[in-house]
């Protein structure tokens, strides 16, 4: 959205800036790429904090300049038209933007490849040159290592293009609309982190596949029920209990060589590594998730054999970006160990047990990888070094980086300003900075920093701006996500702005994450098994209560709470069995029958339905009573949590003349409306319904 000036940006309500920004993450450089010479970093932004279209960029190192490579406006001035398989990786990765939204290179640096509106195109990266290579329909085009040919997905079959003669050819031909070569399945992109489906050799001779069956998994149908003559979108769910797409794996060589994957009993496929520092590396997973193997495949003739094996009574947690082979051949992999998760190089641990491994960003002669210390809040990116471990940022806060450990790119979000700042380091000192264009919101978070109760929950307390003792009790509204694997209570202002927003509404805002939430280790991720309802909830109470010991401006007689997907089900949890703590709730997307969500993430926790009934059944909202106020708000388009959660709650409650209000979204996905309109709206509403319920019960009160 070009033209828009500051003055009228500034002019704007927060809600319809945060909105139009897309919760000012617009601008914000990312995807970096650093060349293998050093000379030059590449990295996507946007033209400005309100323009959704990213370009490609470079920054030279030597002078500091940065430089458009691609011009995503230039190229497609108009709407994009994309194709469903990029429709549902976006969805499944939470990609709100658009332009060009990712790139691969290869290893030389000569050539990038990249789709915009579904077209393929090259950019030679020494002349400058674009081109169109292929106009439609195009997923997840990548160069072979030695910049000769490009792989890419097309009606859901993969392709290579020879760049020298131009030959674009099927690589496997099967027939059948069920089956997919080189597309990530719906449990790898949207719980297991994996978003791609094939992998170059390193000498770019040939590819490891995968090759997907979805015939055997359930069909759910979306309809749009605003559009009756539009046809109803049938997918395939893999819904707890039921069965998984069939994976399996193939090498396949440019002469046209196809080797199998030996067969294995195992259920997923969690990662794949391919370099040349040693065989290809094929992580796999069994259905109940308790044993994680790690395997090493022959392309000579499909045969692999076990390096490592890991085992857990609940769950072996899966960490990003390993297992991988460091440049010399040794292993590296993460393992929950001593009551922590740390990383190893060739068997031994390289991290303390007080150091919590997050993800691990880049592995070639050393390891660049990102952990939390004893304080769970902030997460910050270091790197082996001679077999000990340096850390790289220095600043308080939530620092995300890539490139290498020689020569890293780190962006660092902190509460001190908004949107990230963006450092290139060689060898660990700061040599260059990357321009971030993100909108200021003009919001800075009146909070307090806390670890409420015995448990110690990490919190924050986000008060009205200017708030004075004098000025009396508050409502209190608590917002949280809750669940595992995601955090709210991060040191990054960002983090905070719809939460302070709420507080300058005259709410006293709680923040609270509790057991089951990352960064604190093994244990308090596993206290959830079996039991997200009692532990979840009983977390939440607790740090209210504790809270209110410290703040007494806290009004427990007005509680309220909001949130989203696992957060709505919290949210709907509360009110519905804590109607002595929580007054009112809106319960955003919420699953309300585990039964009904994927295989990977609940099983994880709860076991199957079949095996574990009683477990399903303490879990579920269905049979709940309610007596205090609940909004349900849902998308009608959502593939995620689909709608007939809140259809399924809604259909209960009305059963048992329970009053309710239950608001649908149309055309709306599990993404939070991007509409501005709607965006603002719908928080509008959300806060004057609970004002008006928690008046209610004042009003009751007295």
């Amino acid at each position: 959205m070009r033209g828009v000036t500051d003055s009228a940006l500034e002019a704007l309500p927060f809600l319809r800036k945060q909105a139009r920004t897309q919760r000012f993450t617009l601008g914000a450089p990312k995807e970096f790429k650093v060349a293998p010479d050093g000379s030059r970093v590449l990295f996507l932004r946007a033209e400005s904090g309100v323009d959704p279209r990213n370009s490609l960029w470079s920054l030279d190192l030597a002078s500091g300049a940065e430089s458009k490579l691609v011009d995503a406006a230039e190229l497609l001035p108009g709407e994009e038209n994309l194709p469903p398989e990029e429709r549902a990786r976006r969805e499944r990765s939470r990609e709100s933007g658009g332009g060009v939204v990712g790139y691969a290179v290869d290893d030389a640096f000569s050539v990038a490849a990249f789709t915009l509106s579904g077209k393929l195109y090259t950019l030679d990266l020494a002349s400058g040159e674009v081109k169109v290579l292929v106009d439609s329909s195009v997923v997840d085009p990548r160069p072979n290592p030695t910049g000769t040919h490009i792989a890419y997905v097309r009606d859901r079959r993969l392709r290579v293009i020879d760049l020298t003669t131009g030959e674009d050819r099927l690589l496997v031909d099967e027939e059948g609309d069920e089956i997919a070569w080189g597309l990530a399945e719906f449990i790898a992109a949207e719980e297991l982190g994996r978003a791609r489906g094939y992998w170059w050799s390193p000498d770019g001779q040939s590819l490891l596949v995968e090759r997907s069956d979805r015939s055997a998994v359930p069909r759910w149908t979306i309809a749009d029920p605003a559009n009756p003559q539009a046809p109803a979108n049938v997918v395939a769910y893999p819904a707890a209990g039921a069965a998984n797409v069939d994976v399996s794996l193939s090498f396949l060589g440019l002469d046209g060589g196809r080797v199998d994957l030996a067969p294995a009993e195992w259920e997923y496929l969690v990662a794949v590594h391919w370099s040349a520092g040693g065989k290809p590396l094929v992580t796999v997973q069994s259905r109940d998730q308790r044993t994680l193997e790690i395997l090493a495949a022959d392309p000579a003739d499909g045969s692999v054999t076990t390096l490592h094996t890991e085992t857990d009574p609940d769950w072996v947690e899966i960490t990003p970006g390993v297992p991988a082979w460091t440049k010399d051949g040794r292993l590296v992999r993460e393992s929950a160990v001593d009551g922590s998760h740390r990383l190893f190089i060739d068997g031994e641990p390289v991290t303390e047990p007080a150091l919590q491994v997050r993800s691990v960003l880049q592995v070639g002669a050393e390891v660049l990888f990102s952990a939390s210390d004893e304080d769970s809040t902030q997460i910050h990116v270091y790197r082996t070094e001679n077999g000990k471990v340096r850390r790289l940022s220095t600043t308080d806060g939530v620092h995300v980086g890539a490139g290498s450990a020689e020569l890293a790119v780190i962006a660092s979000w902190s509460l001190e300003h908004s949107g990230p700042d963006v450092s290139v380091l060689a060898d660990g000192e700061p040599v260059a900075k990357i321009t971030s264009a993100t909108v200021d919101p003009g919001i800075v978070p009146n909070l307090r920093w806390l670890a409420l109760g015995e448990r110690g929950l990490r919190a924050a307390l986000l008060m009205p701006t200017g708030y004075r003792e004098e000025d009396g009790k508050l409502p209190v509204l608590l917002d949280p996500y809750g669940g595992p694997h995601a955090q709210r209570v991060l040191q990054s202002r960002n983090a905070f702005l719809t939460s302070q927003w709420l507080a300058d509404q005259g709410f006293a805002v709680l923040v609270a994450d509790g057991r089951g939430t990352p960064g604190r280790g093994p244990a308090w991720e596993k206290e959830v098994a079996g039991e997200f309802a009692s532990i979840t909830l009983a977390d939440q109470v607790d740090a209210l209560h504790a809270a209110a010991e410290i703040e007494p401006a806290l009004d427990l007689g007005r509680v309220a709470i909001r949130g989203w997907s696992y957060g709505g089900y919290l949210s709907a949890l509360a009110v519905l069995r804590r109607p002595d703590v929580f007054h009112a709730g809106v319960a955003g997307a919420p699953v309300t029958d585990w039964a009904l969500y994927d295989t990977h993430y609940t099983e994880r926790y709860l076991g199957t339905p079949q095996d574990n009934p009683d477990v399903y059944e303490r879990n579920s909202l269905i049979a709940d009573d309610l007596t205090r106020a609940l909004l349900i708000v849902h998308g009608l388009a959502d593939d995620n949590v689909f709608v007939a959660h809140a259809l399924r709650l809604s259909s209960a409650l009305l059963a048992k003349g329970r009053q309710h209000v239950f608001l649908p979204l149309a055309g709306a996905t599990h993404m939070s409306p991007q509409a501005e309109e709607v965006a603002e709206n719908l928080m509008r509403t959300q806060v004057e319904w609970i004002k008006r319920e928690l008046a209610a019960v004042k009003e009751d009160v007295a």
